[in-house]
């Protein structure tokens, strides 16, 4: 019967963390991405609307009821 060899150790690389300085533009950059998204399901088309028409509220009309905001 052959023998099986265990197996070696295998070296893992080190992981590096990643800098504030790295992550920051990156949170910046989301963060804003997200308030300008939250703006548009919960505010555009009312008192302070940007878009004329009826169009980006009828794209988040469902959005706005899953979050909890009203719109009719």
């Amino acid at each position: 019967m052959a023998q099986i060899a265990a197996p070696s150790a295998v070296d893992t690389p080190a992981i590096t963390p990643i800098s504030l300085k790295a992550i920051a533009p990156w949170a910046v950059f989301f963060g804003i991405l997200m308030l300008v998204l939250l703006y548009f399901v919960g505010a555009e088309q009312g008192a302070t609307s940007l878009i004329s028409g009826e169009n980006v509220h009828e794209w988040v009309h469902d959005g706005r009821h899953l979050l909890g905001f009203p719109c009719h």
